[in-house]
């Protein structure tokens, strides 16, 4: 007998080596092999791209985005509101500050043309009687007329005009057949105004027609 071990058909093919054939053409029948597909793994995304863990992070973030979205829309409505009504309030301010800043400069010519009554009264007769025809009078007459004229200055009131409450005061009454409506036939004293204000009314007798 021989003490001479013999190794189990089994282990003798578990140590030999072990090869793949990964050739893509059949040698014995020379058609192209099938090749797997491996497959994908977290390594194979694309580079500085990471795959989430939880993948529902990427759908709550969209409601959120929305919801930030709507906020930034109703912030900037309140803005733009805001903005509008100071825009309105300055305008509204400017306005007020221009007719006061307008009402106190004609104040300050009425105040003015007051205090000059009695000098344009005699003005106005002289003109009347033809004392102004020549003379250094007549010239200093027009400067002064012509200066109170660049402040809105003006003298109105003639014979002939429809009598008006509102511009005339009335010191006289008479009937005529000639007219057919209250009208002015003498100016007693002829009015002034500044602009659209009436510093004194003109002072004029009134014919009304007969009844």
């Amino acid at each position: 007998m021989s003490d001479q071990h013999t190794p189990p058909v089994g282990d003798e093919d578990s140590d030999r080596p072990r090869f793949t054939d990964k050739r893509r053409i059949d040698p014995e029948t020379y058609a192209v092999r099938e090749q797997p597909t491996p497959a994908a793994t977290p390594d194979d995304a694309p580079t500085g791209e990471s795959v989430p863990d939880d993948a529902s992070s990427l759908v709550d973030a969209e409601p959120a985005a929305e919801g930030d979205l709507a906020t930034a829309q109703t912030q900037a409505a309140e803005r733009l509101e805001d903005l509008q009504r100071l825009q309105a309030e300055y305008v509204n301010y400017r306005r007020r500050v221009d007719r006061d800043r307008q009402v106190s400069r004609d104040k300050a010519v009425s105040d003015v043309i007051e205090s000059l009554f009695g000098v344009l009264d005699d003005i106005e007769l002289a003109r009347q009687h033809g004392e102004l025809a020549e003379g250094p009078f007549a010239s200093i007459a027009e400067k002064l007329e012509t200066s109170l004229g660049r402040f809105g200055w003006e003298r109105f009131g003639a014979v002939g005009e429809a009598f008006d409450p509102n511009v005339h005061e009335a010191l006289m009454h008479s009937h005529s057949g000639d007219v057919s409506e209250p009208t002015v036939v003498q100016v007693l004293q002829p009015g002034h105004r500044v602009g659209e204000r009436v510093v004194r009314a003109a002072r004029v007798a009134v014919a009304e027609p007969e009844s």
